[in-house]
This record gives C-alpha cells, structure tokens and sequence, in this order.
C-alpha cells in the first residue's frame, strides 16, 4: 500500500506544473493534498479509478485540503468540530475497515506569532480527535503539519529558535502526540539522518542549496509500525515549494 500527501501550494497551478504526471507516475493507493486554494467546481480532476473527497475553504483561494483513494472509505468526515476550525477546509477524515486516514493542512501561526494561540487550539482539539479516533482503530495522520518538531528538521535551526514553525510550544504539541501512541515514520526508519525536508522559501538559490524545513509528515498509530516498509521525501518532485512525500506499508488484512 502507498500513501502519498503533498500541499501543492494550489492545485491549480501545480497541475499547469506537472502534477498529473507524478501522480499517475506514483500510482498511490491514497494521495492527499494540503492547500489546493480553490472551490467547488474550478477545477475538473479527471483521475480515473479514484474517488475524489474535498474540503473546500469559505474563503476564496485560501486553505481546502483533498484525498484521492483507490478503495472506496467506509465513511468521510470534513472538519474538526468546532465551527471556528470548519471555515477554512482544513482537515478530512476517511474511514477503512482497518484504519482511519486523517489528512491535515494545520494552521500557520503566522510569522510575528498573531495566530499561535488559535494554533495551540487547534493542536490540543487534533490531540483530543486523533486520541479518539486511536481508541476505535489505528490511524494514519498526515499533511503539512507546520512544524519542524526537532533541530534536525530544519537547516537553519539556531536562528529559527522561537519563530513560527519552530516555537516551543508548537514542538511541545508534536512531542505530545508522539510520547502518546504515535510515531513519525520518517524518523523511525531515518532517525538520525540530516537533511531530508519538504519545504523551501521561493527566495533565490533557496531550494537548490537544499536550505529547507521538514514540516510534512507521516504520523501514524505505534501498532501500525510492523505494517511500515518505508518514509520517503521526494525533495526533487517539483511544481510546489513543498514536496510530496510517501509511506509505504503492507497491507492490513
């Protein structure tokens, strides 16, 4: 089974960037992505074989997340709960018989920090939902999660210390969810290796010297380890300033 999940920082523009041609390269059993920044109806997705789930933003080219599965889900979920969290698309759950699928675009604090207390909400309504779900069946959480969780994550770690992405409180919340149940694929097979991220600024040169954050992840139940086979980052897939990134497991039965 392959899972992918990219924010495509707008689907729009990132099909006119060779979108469909990874995609049906990939041949993913379930792809999801973050920031697809459109409404119903802007685009036609012609992906056959696939059933399509998308959570549209009120807001106008802003936010929406998507996922693109094989297997038809027992049942889908848009939203968190709280009316605050619908508005803006940001999360969709899809139930299997084994396992739910959670794919997340979180909410960026903001560079000078204004939206950080309305991103610990949402980090602790997430802990609380994804608690819960793990009580019924194991699950799979993934997306642009916006967080560097440890300074290997990051190139540029010491002077990002504090800034959004790399605050304290936003690293405590992913360590929380980890020393509850849940293990970041990549670093279970990589826990040591640096320089693997998923996310670059568009300044110039940025990217081709490889000055990146790793903020997309692959989260998933502890019982779900022996079922893992690989965490990919697929850091020269481009069309976005982040990169889709890819788990590998065997089939639940």
């Amino acid at each position: 089974m392959k899972l992918v999940s990219w924010n495509v920082n707008g689907i729009r523009a990132c099909v006119k960037k060779g979108f469909l041609d990874y995609f049906h390269e990939i041949d993913a059993d379930i792809f999801c992505i973050q920031e697809s920044k459109l409404q119903k109806g802007q685009i036609d997705m012609d992906l056959d074989g696939y059933h399509q789930c998308w959570n549209y933003a009120q807001k106008k080219g802003y936010s929406g997340t998507a996922v693109f599965t094989k297997k038809k889900p027992l049942s889908v979920k848009y939203g968190l709960g709280q009316e605050d969290f619908q508005e803006e698309g940001r999360i969709i759950t899809l139930e299997f018989d084994e396992y739910f699928l959670v794919n997340v675009y979180t909410p960026n604090s903001k560079r000078d920090l204004t939206r950080l207390e309305y991103r610990l909400e949402w980090e602790d309504e997430l802990y609380t939902y994804l608690r819960e779900l793990d009580a019924v069946k194991p699950v799979i959480y993934c997306g642009d999660l916006n967080v560097a969780h440890q300074e290997i994550d990051l190139k540029n770690h010491k002077t990002n210390h504090g800034n959004s992405g790399f605050t304290t409180e936003e690293r405590g919340k992913m360590t929380r969810l980890l020393d509850s149940g849940f293990v970041d694929s990549l670093r279970h097979f990589y826990p040591d290796k640096e320089g693997i991220y998923s996310w670059w600024s568009y300044m110039k040169t940025i990217r081709e010297r490889n000055i990146g954050w790793r903020i997309d992840y692959f989260i998933v139940s502890e019982r779900l380890v022996p079922f893992l086979k690989d965490s990919q980052v697929h850091s020269l897939v481009m069309g976005s300033d982040h990169c889709p990134i890819v788990l590998e497991m065997e089939e639940m039965e």
